[in-house]
């Protein structure tokens, strides 16, 4: 039927009736005004105004809201309208909502590597500068996908004095922040000394590859804490 009214007017009702039936799609005339008389039903003219209200709340909340928070919304608005029916319109209208994005975990336990102890049992102070250094990594979203970033903490100051990026979890980019907190530190006249301790989670990034090759300078002894989530 929409395709008799959407050609009707350059073709003609008769002309396009008599090609579909030739064709295999066998449709009268007299079936096509028919149909076109007939009152709509029940079903269709609740389901037209479902349509309304289903793309008003879709549209107010940004595209965001799928099936379950449309549903929910009309039913707070008093209308009284099953999920499932929801979902059929919403697919009828090619409306979805907007999808969360699979978990992404940054620590995982590296129970088969060497843990080294954890030196700061939760005592996060420091008396100086240089004296306790913390690292941990995150990821963000970008435009050319998820990127991971490590960063090096001096506890004393609060302050990033280390960080680095990358697109893949390997032991470099933890390693590439702290040669970058080692570098700034040394280019601005504090140099680190004996005894700095570098303190991290127990996750397999920061635990691939033996210690004496990981962790640098010798002076730096390394500090750990059981691995959590981030």
């Amino acid at each position: 039927m929409t395709f008799i009214d959407q050609h009707a007017e350059v073709f003609g009702v008769e002309p396009i009736c008599r090609v579909l039936t030739e064709h295999g799609c066998p449709i009268s005339t007299s079936t096509y005004y028919a149909a076109k008389r007939r009152l709509p039903s029940a079903r269709a003219v609740r389901d037209a105004e479902l349509d309304e209200h289903i793309t008003r709340i879709h549209a107010d909340n940004y595209g965001v809201y799928g099936a379950r928070k449309v549903w929910q919304q009309l039913l707070r608005e008093g209308h009284r309208v099953a999920r499932c029916t929801i979902e059929r319109r919403m697919r009828a209208l090619g409306l979805q909502g907007a999808r969360r994005g699979k978990k992404i975990r940054t620590t995982t336990p590296g129970p088969g590597h060497e843990r080294a102890a954890d030196r700061l049992q939760r005592d996060f102070t420091a008396s100086r500068p240089n004296a306790t250094w913390v690292a941990d990594f995150t990821h963000v979203s970008a435009w050319c996908g998820v990127v991971y970033v490590a960063f090096v903490v001096d506890i004393y100051s609060r302050a990033i004095v280390g960080w680095a990026a990358s697109q893949t979890k390997h032991t470099t980019l933890v390693l590439d922040a702290l040669d970058m907190a080692l570098w700034r530190r040394e280019r601005t006249g504090h140099p680190v000394g004996p005894g700095l301790i570098h303190h991290s989670d127990a996750g397999n990034t920061r635990l691939s590859g033996s210690p004496p090759t990981c962790w640098r300078p010798a002076s730096t002894p390394p500090s750990a804490r059981s691995a959590t989530p981030s």
